[in-house]
Order: structure tokens, then sequence, then C-alpha cells
């Protein structure tokens, strides 16, 4: 598996689940996060996350595919 650790910016408190699949360049589009996440595919502290607009905050670790997204 491959670690992404990904920064929120100062200001930021959180950012939403399709958004840092996207941002990470693990999903080549939004619509394909969306479907990965609806489809189940996609854990958040090693729980199935289903909704797309999930607020991910510093400390938590997203795995899909081959990837683990550590958001710092």
């Amino acid at each position: 598996m491959e670690t992404i650790r990904f920064r929120l910016y100062e200001d930021e408190e959180y950012i939403p689940l399709i958004q840092l699949l996207k941002a990470t360049h693990v999903v080549g589009s939004g619509s394909e996060a969306q479907m990965v996440v609806s489809e189940g595919m996609v854990l958040r502290n090693g729980e199935v996350e289903l909704r797309k607009r999930a607020k991910i905050t510093a400390g938590e670790k997203i795995v899909f595919d081959n990837f683990v997204i550590e958001v710092e």
C-alpha cells in the first residue's frame, strides 16, 4: 500500500471525503469519487464510510484501493 500524507490548510478544520479523494489523485474525477464511496469501497479509520461529504479531520486515515491517506 502507498501512504499519502495530506495536510489541511491552517484555516481548515476538515475536508469533505470526495474532495480528499480528488485532491490526492486516487480517483480521476468527482463522479468516480462519489461512486467508490457509495459502493462502500472507502474505509475511514477502519470502517466503511458511505457519506460522500463526510467531514475528514486531522488524525484520520482513509483507505481506498492500494492507498492509505493520512490527514494531518
